[in-house]
């Protein structure tokens, strides 16, 4: 007599189970670090391949192993996407997540993912940007960091200290959700009516308009500086405004607007605000990220290649 060993599904099955509990984490690790749902998306599905791969029965800590994984591969995303953005034509902002049903993306701090942040920790080295995020979005601990990312935890806390005077000059304290949704409808309201007067009362003095097209035609391709510029700019196309449907989207944990032509999403925008009133302005123009903002929706619906494992 003898015992049959166990069916290779249950095994799979406990991969599955283990990984879909810390999917949301490890997409919101990647997608801070990198700044694209597609990226991130992307770094999650070579997590799950390595994840099948490996000898679990030795792992001590499932969330440890990839968390680690999910970093350093963001990491190397990150080296190469920062040249590949060299060429980009225009301002570059970070793809939009939609966040309706996961609001903080897998953080323990959901202002950790508003785009503004986002788009100042570009100025970080992908590695520094990398111990920022799991130390201020997922609160790790520095021995943690250390461990992740192979450094002493002296230089872990450097970095983060040095991160955080880099930063500390552009980040903004954020209005809470309230003020920033009345903000926004505010700002939208007075645009589409050419009500310039409307618009400079809530934007800060130096708002700054950001418009991500890649080249698309029409599309500024500088930044707009100054509450007056960004306001003339907002109101001086009204065929822009004319016969478009808006709807009210959760980008980033935040209210934006979905603005569609003809039934399809043509522009996504959304806003930065302090007490001092709107101090960024940003729209997403180019297509393929109005479509990865789409396709976030279903983001953790299933597990990134599991149908090929069963086939």
């Amino acid at each position: 007599m003898y015992l049959e060993s166990p069916p290779m599904t249950s095994d799979l099955d406990e991969a599955v189970s283990v990984f879909v509990q810390h999917r949301a984490r490890l997409f919101g690790i990647a997608y801070r670090v990198l700044g694209s749902v597609a990226e991130a998306e992307d770094v999650v599905q070579e997590v799950w391949l390595r994840w099948q791969k490996t000898d679990r029965s030795v792992v001590l800590s499932p969330v440890a192993f990839l968390s680690s994984a999910t970093t350093r591969l963001a990491i190397n995303v990150a080296q190469s996407a920062r040249v590949r953005r060299e060429t980009y034509i225009g301002p570059w902002l970070p793809e939009p997540v939609d966040t309706s049903s996961d609001p903080e993306v897998g953080a323990q701090r959901a202002e950790a993912l508003e785009l503004a942040l986002l788009l100042v920790l570009e100025k970080l080295s992908p590695a520094e940007r990398a111990v920022y995020v799991l130390r201020e979005a997922f609160d790790y601990t520095y021995p943690e960091i250390a461990e992740i990312l192979q450094l002493s935890v002296v230089n872990v806390r450097k970095i983060v200290s040095r991160s955080r005077k880099r930063l500390s000059g552009e980040s903004r304290v954020s209005v809470d959700e309230v003020e920033h949704r009345r903000l926004l409808e505010a700002f939208v309201s007075a645009a589409r009516t050419g009500d310039v007067a409307s618009l400079e009362a809530v934007l800060a003095p130096d708002a700054v308009s950001l418009s991500d097209g890649n080249g698309l035609r029409g599309v500024a391709r500088v930044p707009v500086l100054g509450r007056a510029r960004v306001a003339n700019l907002a109101t001086a196309t009204r065929q822009f405004w004319r016969e478009a449907e808006l709807r009210l989207v959760q980008a980033n944990g935040r209210t934006g607007v979905m603005i569609c032509r003809d039934g399809s999403p043509a522009t996504i925008l959304t806003i930065a605000a302090s007490k001092e009133g709107i101090h960024r302005v940003m729209w997403v123009f180019n297509p393929s990220k109005i479509a990865a903002f789409l396709d976030s929706r279903s983001r953790c619906a299933t597990v990134p290649g599991l149908a090929s494992v069963d086939g």
